[in-house]
């Protein structure tokens, strides 16, 4: 195919998005080379990443082309792509979340360094979308979003909760510095664990590396913020008995996790070479049906319109 007829290819896709390339709007694509064309095609999201990378297309306002874009499902356009069948192929048959892997998106992205992380995120070093509920800044929406969870898990004085994967062990300070509780969080990354310790010291919290499939206590109540979407649909299940056999009789489970609204079996490939490895983001369905015989839901809350303003502060 020519390049010609590729570009047009690109400008249909982008067409019902409001987007189109080298415009004049801030969220219009400006192409610096025609190579660009071939290898989204090719190669998808991974392509669309990678070329940006290489310096090959530019974007004023990329926050503003992705919520445009994204809900059009650009890459079902191109979904004949052999590549992208071959990923959706493997992710079939092969379970990236199994235990072997567990240590990896920890040792691939949060053990890059702290620095990094504390560069970015709020004082208590939280990782996932805040609550912006009558906060003005990021460090309290943060907060505010602690204190909704133990808030939902009517946690007291005295009780001991369970973090799966913990980060930086913000959700366990919070318990008991503003609760009384004491907490244990588990974490697949060292470097969280190293600075976690050090954040939390003289508090009744522990730390710890460890993968979930390991932990074989009871605990009054679990959370589990912004982990779930590296477990992985072959796993959700097993993730799922694992919550319950460590849950006493009368204890709540909270699960603070992305979601989507359709059941996907392959992780984003650009996410998986670039951002978290052997993830996925899962649906209703699927979380659902992990949970069934296990769990009774006592409530749903969408916090998804807060995300914009998390990831742009």
């Amino acid at each position: 195919m020519g390049t010609d007829r590729l570009k047009s290819a690109i400008q249909e896709i982008l067409h019902p998005a409001g987007i189109a390339v080298n415009g004049e709007n801030p969220w219009d694509l400006r192409v610096r080379d025609e190579r660009f064309y071939r290898r989204v095609v090719r190669d998808g999201s991974l392509g669309l990443g990678e070329s940006y990378m290489d310096g090959w297309w530019e974007c004023e306002r990329m926050d503003e082309f992705f919520s445009k874009v994204l809900p059009t499902n650009p890459e079902d356009k191109i979904r004949k792509n052999w590549r992208l069948l071959l990923r959706l192929g493997a992710a079939m048959i092969i379970n990236p979340g199994r235990k072997s892997k567990a240590f990896q998106i920890g040792e691939r992205h949060y053990d890059r360094g702290n620095e990094l992380f504390k560069n970015m995120l709020d004082r208590k070093m939280v990782y996932s979308c805040a609550y912006w509920e009558g906060a003005g800044n990021l460090g309290d929406a943060q907060e505010a979003k602690l204190d909704l969870i133990c808030r939902k898990l009517g946690l007291k004085p005295g009780d001991r909760i369970l973090d799966i994967g913990c980060g930086w062990g913000g959700l366990a300070r919070h318990a008991a510095e503003n609760y009384g509780a004491g907490a244990v969080g588990v974490t697949v990354s060292k470097e969280q664990v190293a600075l976690g310790r050090q954040l939390c010291r003289g508090l009744p919290v522990e730390i710890r590396l460890q993968d979930y499939r390991d932990i074989d206590e009871k605990f009054d109540h679990i959370a589990s913020v912004g982990m779930f979407e590296h477990v992985g649909h072959r796993n959700y299940r097993a993730y799922m008995r694992k919550v319950h056999d460590c849950l006493k009789e009368d204890g709540l489970f909270l699960l603070h996790t992305i979601g989507q609204d359709i059941s996907g079996v392959a992780c984003d490939p650009w996410t998986a070479a670039y951002i978290f490895p052997n993830s996925l983001v899962p649906s209703m369905k699927q979380i659902s049906a992990a949970i069934e015989g296990l769990f009774v839901v006592e409530g749903v809350q969408n916090l998804g319109p807060h995300y914009d303003a998390t990831l742009m502060s």
